[in-house]
């Protein structure tokens, strides 16, 4: 129970500071001494630190989930104290712990202590052997675990089965309140279509393999079979099953909502607020633009005043401002002067060598002749 409690605490501090951590080791070994590394803030930095954020959060999610089957496996179970597989018979159950019996019996205990001991798991083995070789008590065994024992007043498979669900009710109904109490007050509302499918799964998968008279075919047909065959791993029991899967689930519920910042789309703000403006700056930009425009007519109108009334003039300056600017403008961008210089290169072709002057010789001719 300590350890649960440890482990659903780690991820309040633990993701941010290992993020930390990596990423200085990163800059470390990637960034050469001297260079400069990505400060806070910058674009780089933060797509660094996401990236190791996520991969940070993932593995602790596996490790919390290893931590569970790591201590089930530790407490054991009944098949592995008489070390016997899951699909034994009675008759093998009963003679397995007769020659257990035998050697560890507390009778041939020396001293007192390797008494207390021996007595101990004498005690384990007879519950084991008794459990494993009534048909109801096995049924509960396999399916809600050692605490059937305590269990009282339940003879039939229907009782156990009554306050099993009983006592899973206050986990489901308690989780279920306080995920739409947070839905409703704005917390996680980014995966919260998963989390709601991912519980009503978990739901469905554990009222079928605690109503159902056979083990559940993910057990019987995908992990015992692997697990078994490729790894040291005893069999997985129904509620081991049960007990990894919701602390997956809910492990996974923490991992969402801490990886929802980093993949909820940011809310862009609709002013202009973000860009250091607000709207009273805005309004004095645009009166400055404004007075900035009249200031400009100002000053042309006083530069034209000399040819007011004289058409002829304002004429001229109209055609050599034209000029200018179809000099300094257009024939001064380099993709223009290449392309007229093409176009003439192609027009003149078979013309005498005087005149297959380059357009930019001429042009510059013209412009000292002028």
């Amino acid at each position: 129970m300590s350890s649960s409690i440890l482990s659903y605490a780690g991820w309040t501090f633990l993701p941010n500071l290992v993020t930390g951590w990596i990423q200085s080791i990163y800059y470390g070994i990637t960034i050469r001494a001297g260079d400069p590394k990505p400060q806070p803030g910058t674009p780089r930095y933060t797509k660094h630190r996401r990236r190791i954020h996520i991969a940070v959060i993932a593995i602790y999610l596996l490790y919390t989930i290893y931590e569970a089957d790591y201590w089930l496996r530790q407490e054991g179970s009944f098949y592995q104290d008489l070390d016997l597989p899951v699909d034994v018979d009675e008759k093998k159950i009963k003679a397995r712990f007769r020659r257990l019996a035998a050697i560890y019996h507390p009778d041939k205990a020396v001293n007192p202590e390797e008494h207390a001991n021996a007595e101990t798991y004498f005690v384990r083995l007879k519950s084991a052997q008794d459990t494993l070789t009534d048909a109801t008590k096995r049924f509960a065994y396999e399916r809600f675990g050692p605490d059937v024992l305590k269990w009282q007043h339940v003879s039939s498979i229907r009782d156990y089965i009554l306050v099993g669900a009983q006592n899973a009710a206050p986990l489901y109904g308690g989780s279920v309140v306080v995920m739409v109490i947070l839905s409703l007050l704005g917390y996680l509302q980014w995966g919260r279509y998963w989390r709601y499918l991912i519980f009503a799964c978990l739901a469905l998968v554990e009222y079928h393999t605690l109503t159902r008279p056979h083990w559940s075919p993910v057990l019987t047909k995908v992990l015992n079979p692997f697990l078994t065959t490729f790894t040291s791993h005893p069999p997985i029991l129904p509620f081991q099953f049960l007990a990894l899967a919701h602390k997956a689930t809910f492990t996974f519920f923490i991992a969402l909502g801490q990886l929802s910042p980093l993949f909820a789309p940011q809310d862009r703000p609709a002013t202009s607020l973000s860009s250091g403006f607000d709207e009273q700056q805005l309004q004095r930009l645009e009166q400055l633009a404004q007075s900035t425009d009249i200031e400009t007519g100002r000053l042309l109108a006083l530069e034209m005043a000399p040819l007011f009334g004289d058409e002829a003039g304002q004429n001229d300056m109209k055609v050599r401002v034209r000029e200018w600017l179809v000099q300094n403008t257009i024939r001064a961008d380099p993709e223009v002067r290449d392309a007229m210089g093409k176009a003439m290169q192609k027009r003149r072709v078979g013309a005498p060598v005087g005149a297959r002057q380059p357009i930019a010789n001429r042009e510059s001719s013209e412009h000292r002749g002028s």
